[in-house]
């Protein structure tokens, strides 16, 4: 389809210029798809905080194999820390030091950054690839029919295109306007998450530590995750907590000190206070077969074993596989086919992340009788059975590696 003279002519539309829709557009230019980004936010935006911290190993292969370079640069301005470690009320019940934590390939099993590092090298990528975002351009409308899709922004631009990836977040407009409704629930404790500095002077040891009902910060979970330049603190709530006051510059000082150390006090960057979703779209392409979702637009985890932007990228490529294929067929039942396919696909792996990520939160919250005993048992046993020791390591993070292959990666 061509566009009037408000729009330029692309064979996809892109919306949301985070990793999800950056990934799709890379992955369609891959394929020698034309394409064209629209995001809501102004160019210069700000985004706070270090958010999606952990790239998998499998993200990294397939951003290198979209944007050949893009996979390197991220594992070499990440870290991979080495060692993991579980305290039971403030006993250490697990550690283990790999030599070689980053594997011998050519990439490492994941790396660790700041996720708005990671969109900044995307967005290189994008303009060294020649693929146009169009900043300041959140969309309002929505139309598809047999024969493609028509979007209309805010300031009355309209374009046109044969397929559009809704990659445009929790609030996604293009969810909306194909009538996909999220379902699911929330979880019942609030969370208090911080970034801290790393103190270049005296830096603490590169690893990822979890303090199950930690002794000295009242019998709160505590996760403490290193990444490029800094560390995450992540601290579950009691139900009884007022999140804000937790999140007090005083308070999460002091949380901070007492957790990561004294000369952490005062280098917190960035704090935020939120209960975690566990949802997803209730369909992931519309009634035309025109427009698929991917991402936030179509699912939200808790962000234990970091199944966020991992899964959303691996939704992005698949979502850029099926249109490339549809393109190419003048069948429109194969046309078709192909996208159903792909929501078939990332719908049984939205549902497995769902699953884990709840998995672990029902480890994490521990309300049920059966579960506080589970870990009770685990760590009585851990001095004497290592296994029982790794059981409550890994617990917290849901089901250990990827999700069956019928599943597909994330």
């Amino acid at each position: 389809m061509g566009s009037d003279e408000s729009g330029s002519e692309s064979s996809v539309i892109v919306t949301g210029a985070g990793p999800t829709g950056m990934t799709a557009a890379l992955a369609l230019h891959a394929r020698g798809v034309p394409v064209t980004i629209l995001e809501a936010d102004p160019q210069d935006r700000e985004r706070p905080g270090s958010r999606a911290i952990y790239i998998h190993g499998a993200t990294l292969h397939t951003l290198e194999q979209n944007s050949p370079g893009l996979g390197k640069k991220l594992a070499d301005e990440g870290i991979v820390w080495p060692t993991r470690r579980t305290l039971w009320r403030g006993k250490q019940v697990f550690e283990r030091t790999y030599s070689n934590p980053g594997g011998s390939g050519e990439l490492p099993h994941f790396t660790s950054l700041p996720q708005v590092w990671t969109e900044d090298y995307m967005l290189e990528a994008l303009e060294d690839a020649g693929v146009e975002v169009h900043w300041d351009s959140p969309v309002e409308t929505v139309e598809s029919s047999l024969d493609g899709v028509r979007v209309e922004t805010e300031d009355g631009d309209e374009w046109e295109a044969s397929y559009l990836v809704g990659a445009d977040g929790a609030g996604s407009t293009v969810r909306k306007q194909i009538g996909a409704e999220f379902d699911g629930e929330e979880s019942k404790n609030s969370f208090v998450i911080a970034d801290v500095e790393e103190d270049p002077e005296n830096p603490r040891r590169l690893e990822r530590v979890f303090h199950y009902d930690h002794p000295a910060v009242d019998g709160r979970n505590v996760l403490l995750v290193p990444f490029q330049g800094g560390w995450r603190v992540d601290i579950q709530c009691k139900e009884t907590d007022d999140p804000e006051r937790l999140a007090n510059d005083d308070v999460i000082s002091n949380l901070v000190a007492t957790t990561l150390g004294e000369r952490y006090r005062d280098r917190v960057s960035w704090v935020s206070t939120y209960q975690f979703l566990q949802v997803t779209a209730d369909r992931f392409i519309d009634d035309h077969r025109r427009v698929l979702l991917a991402g936030e637009a179509a699912h939200l985890f808790a962000p234990f074993g970091a199944r966020g932007m991992n899964s959303g990228i691996a939704d992005a490529d698949a979502a850029a596989s099926a249109i490339t294929v549809a393109l190419q067929s003048n069948v429109d039942s194969v046309r078709r086919a192909e996208v159903e396919q792909y929501a078939a696909l990332r719908e049984r792996s939205a549902a497995w992340n769902k699953d884990a990520a709840g998995q672990a939160l029902e480890y994490l919250q521990g309300d049920s009788p059966v579960t506080k005993a589970k870990k009770r048992l685990a760590a009585a046993a851990s001095d004497h059975w290592e296994r029982a020791g790794e059981w409550l390591d890994d617990a917290p993070y849901g089901p250990h590696g990827s999700p069956p292959t019928s599943v597909g990666q994330y």
